[in-house]
This record gives structure tokens, C-alpha cells and sequence, in this order.
């Protein structure tokens, strides 16, 4: 019964700082699908506009994506603060 306690009070003090982190890469994402529309790199069905579609879902697979995509264009990226 104890180490039920002690987990729930873990879980309580972790979860605000996944949910800090999940939005700071949803934000980073997004930060970098405008950089890329901002360079008209845009094409409808490439991998950078599915990536693009995740930033919400699954930034940490997207982000990689785009920011590969955005240095092989030679545009810089966002900061990621």
C-alpha cells in the first residue's frame, strides 16, 4: 500500500514537467513548419508535410524531419526556447 502512495506522489511531481516538455516540442514544431512554409518549400504530399501534419501528435518524429529539411535549404532555424 505504500509503494502505491509513493508512486502516485512520483507520477503527481512528473507529470506538469512531460506536459511542459510535450509542449515546448509541439511549439519548437510548429515554429518549424511556419519557418518552412515561410520559405515556400512547401509541396503537398512530401514527407516534410506529413511531419509538418504531427507537430500536435508526435513532434519528437517530426521535428527531426523538418529541421534536416530546413539546413538542407540553407534557412535557419528557429530558436528552440
Amino acid at each position: 500500500m505504500k509503494a502505491v502512495g509513493i508512486l502516485v506522489v512520483c507520477a503527481t511531481i512528473a507529470l506538469p514537467f512531460a506536459a511542459s516538455a510535450q509542449s515546448a516540442d509541439t511549439n519548437y514544431c510548429n515554429a518549424l513548419s511556419a519557418a518552412y512554409r515561410n520559405g515556400q518549400l512547401a509541396k503537398g504530399d512530401s514527407k516534410e508535410a506529413v511531419a509538418m501534419s504531427k507537430c500536435a501528435s508526435d513532434p519528437a518524429s517530426s521535428i527531426p524531419v523538418l529541421e534536416k529539411s530546413l539546413k538542407d535549404n540553407k534557412i535557419a532555424l528557429p530558436s528552440r526556447g
